[in-house]
């Protein structure tokens, strides 16, 4: 399912255009009270215990919602340092958006294999948690081949200084979910975010089922497990099924088989790179409104034989 990490060259562009402190909207304001919890959600789902981090602010500009801690979550001493981890990712804590049994959350284990994902209530949330210490890491998902670049994202990597370090991609599968003893014939609805249902359009379609839109995949899951619907069903993943304690009616049900999603890997600090292995540069920035603005830019790279994979 994983088609390959990819690590990325020295700081992201993005954190050096980004707001300092001083003028960024996010920064601590006093006069502008907020708060953060971080509450465990422990299951037996094979995918370990996890805190979801639920941010509260009445700002109107989302300022620092979340407690500044002096160290890392999970550090192990020394104030302001990232905590050790083992090669295989053990001991950090990786925020993803969504809850349990989100495709996210597949993909952050594939990025820190046997890391402790964090989930996330938003985009914002899991950039957040990384900028604060609650969080080692964030594996937020930036394009998916059928559905496009997710815009949100984009915007997001330039409000916050946060650094890409690598990416994975996953391939999406999604699964027919029913509570048990559930069969096809006796759905009416389905539920999953907007995305999977467009993937899933015609097959849905085939099955006769009405298609209604919530915020992810596995709270659709989890939505229907909770509820003992009898003639709703949810698209989501096989792990989801896992966790929830539903049936798999059918796999593999979207339209494409071709379907992946490009997940950005993203730090604190930068990463240095080396010379034994090709590393991938990602520029992030925003332009002036003019005549010509983006042809100049981009003239930039081509005046020094400079290649451009996506633009």
């Amino acid at each position: 399912m994983l088609s390959g990490i990819t690590q990325f060259s020295t700081a992201s562009p993005a954190a050096a255009i980004a707001p300092s402190p001083s003028t960024n909207p996010l920064a601590s304001s006093p006069s502008r009270p907020s708060s953060a919890s971080i509450s465990d959600s422990k299951t037996a789902n094979g995918f370990g215990a996890s805190a979801r981090i639920s941010i509260e602010s009445p700002s109107k500009f989302r300022r620092a919602a979340v407690v500044v801690l002096s160290e890392p979550l999970s550090s192990g001493g020394g104030g302001g340092r990232e905590s050790k981890s083992g090669a295989d990712g053990s001991c950090l804590r990786v925020a993803y958006q969504g809850v349990n049994g989100a495709y996210s959350e597949l993909a952050a284990e594939m990025a820190y294999p046997n890391c402790e994902p964090v989930p996330c209530e938003q985009f914002d949330t899991a950039f957040e948690a990384v900028e604060r210490w609650l969080v080692d890491r964030a594996v937020l998902p930036i394009e998916n081949s059928l559905g496009g670049s997710i815009h949100r994202n984009y915007d997001l990597l330039l409000r916050h200084r946060l650094h890409i370090v690598g990416e994975v991609k996953l391939r999406i599968r999604h699964c027919l979910l029913a509570n048990p003893d559930v069969k096809l014939e006796d759905l009416k609805r389905v539920l999953s975010h907007p995305q999977a249902l467009a993937q899933c359009e015609h097959t849905l379609s085939r099955f006769g089922l009405v298609r209604e839109a919530v915020d992810d995949t596995a709270g659709a899951a989890k939505f229907v497990a909770e509820n003992k619907f009898k003639d709703v069903g949810a698209v989501a993943s096989a792990g989801a099924a896992k966790i929830y304690g539903l049936n798999i009616l059918r796999e593999d049900i979207q339209d494409d088989s071709d379907n992946f999603t490009r997940f950005l890997m993203l730090a604190r600090d930068p990463i240095i790179p080396g010379v034994d292995k090709p590393f991938k540069t990602s520029i992030l920035f925003s332009l002036e409104e003019g005549p010509g603005a983006l042809f100049k830019a981009l003239a930039v790279f081509a005046l020094r034989n400079i290649n451009l994979t996506k633009v």
